[in-house]
């Protein structure tokens, strides 16, 4: 199952899509209007978040799937933390590698057994589906980062999305203790368009995934990958960033990227931004200069 957030005018409303339609929860629950009191309730019931909307199709409304495309799906989750993993990937070691002053720390966390956890994003930082992601007026090389987003309800992984983790490639690549700047900053990371359920995803670590930049209509970069092309899996980086950390309830995980445009690129505003993930699907931004 696939959950959304709608931001239509008045009440939020949470739905879900099942195979073939689009249910809205909230109207068989009035007061089950966010996925983060979906997860609420279904810790009160200790049902799995699938089996316990399952239970709820009956007396929900269904919606047209255009609504999916008009522009009515906000950020998946509102509140929690989002954090990232880095070097994942060998061509982000070798992105990574490229940019920075001091190459050899990056082979160093690639063959590591404790991987690059770091903070990301608060929900006030964060933007959703056809929103516009931020590229800071300081920075001279900016770039998208396509990532697979790990839902975590405490320790427990309940489900995937979509990630971008912004990023500030000349401010990195200056000295790394400037990667809180490079990283985090006003619309640094977008997620979505909606949550995956666990449940329903065989492996995370064999989904394609693919991103395209355009600007004025013209592509100017267009590449894949697959999951399974991670150093790290998703188990390992949980556990290295919910160990000895106060989590909060809800949060994402973003577990880093393997699709790096040419150090000659640069995004600017006004660039669209479109990342699929295989049964997950495809969050789609424009770019402004914050």
């Amino acid at each position: 199952m696939r959950y959304y957030q709608l931001r239509e005018e008045g009440t939020p409303h949470l739905v879900v899509e099942t195979a073939d339609t689009l249910y809205d929860l909230t109207t068989a629950r009035p007061q089950l209007q966010t996925f983060e009191e979906l997860l609420e309730a279904a810790t009160i019931t200790t049902d799995s978040i699938d089996t316990l909307v399952e239970g709820l199709l009956e007396d929900a409304t269904t919606r047209s799937m255009d609504i999916l495309e008009n522009g009515a799906v906000a950020a998946p989750i509102s509140s929690g933390e989002i954090w990232a993993a880095g070097v994942t990937y060998q061509i982000s070691e070798e992105a990574r590698q490229a940019e920075s002053d001091t190459p050899d720390m990056y082979i160093d966390v690639y063959e590591s057994d404790r991987p690059e956890v770091f903070f990301k994003a608060t929900p006030e930082r964060t933007v959703g589906p056809k929103e516009a992601v931020g590229i800071r007026a300081d920075s001279e090389w900016d770039v998208p980062e396509p990532e697979l987003g790990v839902v975590l309800a405490g320790e427990e992984i309940v489900g995937y999305t979509v990630g971008n983790d912004m990023s500030s490639r000349s401010i990195e690549g200056q000295n790394p203790l400037y990667l809180p700047q490079a990283k985090v900053y006003d619309k640094c990371c977008s997620i979505g368009p909606g949550i995956r359920s666990a449940d329903s995803i065989d492996d995370p670590h064999d989904l394609e995934m693919w991103m395209t930049i355009s600007r004025d209509g013209e592509v100017l970069y267009d590449d894949s990958t697959n999951t399974g092309k991670m150093v790290r899996t998703v188990e390992e980086l949980v556990e290295c960033y919910t160990s000895h950390n106060a989590v909060p309830d809800v949060s994402i995980l973003l577990t880093g990227t393997s699709l790096v445009p040419d150090e000659e690129f640069t995004l600017e505003e006004g660039d669209e931004i479109e990342i699929g993930l295989e049964e997950i699907g495809t969050l789609t931004n424009t770019v402004v200069e914050v």
